[in-house]
């Protein structure tokens, strides 16, 4: 909804400003502007990265348009969950935390929560460190530096889409004027003809040097910095999952070690300690 409002506001003001001075709106239509600025972004992106990058950006406007994925009910569906695995390993131990961890399609403490049920990465990175912690086979402090290294690193995997686009929207300007040059040349093969002609062709010129700039600050700039922000989000639920656990493993109990997490998590989503109350008081 946010890249529709900006979009709206963006564009609106521009075109808007400009007609009040009397512009002619039909005179910043020129197909073949876009054609030129436009390849020559797409053409550069799909040169600079590999092509799962380039389809990770084509799907960030995608991404965009829904808006973040975590929100303060998905950070209210993981205290839930992590607090009844943290309880089951206290009460029946290891073995009975095995068991619910290796199906969690089956077992009821996921299916009740279908937000975290359906992010499978998220599944899978709560399923890694209780298998690790349930074989015994790291301590604590191998096991947070482990979690800190592959927060990291899909960290980085999910900022690449927003770099590659940062890329193209740096490149904007010098492609918008890639285009201006051409239609200054396109003009120069004019010349002699009707003044009206002439000015048809530099208005078309000047256009591509606004579209380039327009496009880089007005569009493309501010949809890198908002997957950024989106990367960031997901970052920050991981590294909620990692203070739950770690509080359990340095031997807080079940519920101080969900508080522990409710502290970490970014204080726009954080629930509140009475909604996360009732929300453990529900599970039963």
């Amino acid at each position: 909804m946010n890249l529709i409002i900006g979009i709206v506001v963006v564009f609106g003001c521009v075109l808007g400003g400009f007609a009040v001075h009397g512009g002619q709106l039909g005179a910043l239509w020129q197909p073949s502007e876009l054609l030129i600025i436009g390849g020559a972004a797409i053409g550069a992106l799909i040169i600079a990265n590999p092509m799962r990058v380039t389809k990770k950006v084509a799907g960030g406007f995608v991404t965009l348009l829904k808006g973040s994925r975590y929100k303060k009910e998905h950070y209210l569906g993981l205290f839930a969950v992590m607090y009844e695995l943290l309880s089951l390993a206290r009460k029946e131990g290891m073995m009975g935390l095995e068991r619910v961890i290796e199906e969690p399609a089956k077992a009821e403490v996921f299916k009740k929560r279908p937000l975290i049920l359906n992010d499978h990465h998220v599944i899978e990175f709560i399923q890694d460190y209780l298998r690790l912690i349930i074989s015994g086979d790291m301590d604590e402090h191998q096991l947070e530096a482990l979690m800190d290294q592959e927060i990291e690193t899909h960290h980085h995997d999910g900022e690449e889409p927003a770099q590659a686009m940062s890329k193209v929207s740096d490149a904007m300007p010098g492609f918008g004027i890639v285009a201006a040059v051409l239609g200054i040349v396109n003009t120069m093969g004019a010349l002699g003809g009707p003044p009206s002609e002439i000015g048809h062709k530099v208005a078309a010129a000047l256009v591509g040097t606004f579209l380039g700039i327009l496009l880089a600050y007005g569009l493309l700039g501010p949809m890198s910095n908002a997957l950024e922000r989106m990367a960031r989000d997901e970052s920050h639920f991981y590294m909620t999952i990692k203070t739950c656990i770690m509080g359990f493993l340095r031997g807080q109990p079940p519920q101080v070690a969900i508080e522990f997490g409710r502290k970490s998590t970014p204080g726009a989503l954080r629930p509140t300690f009475k909604d996360l109350e009732a929300q453990l008081r529900k599970k039963a």
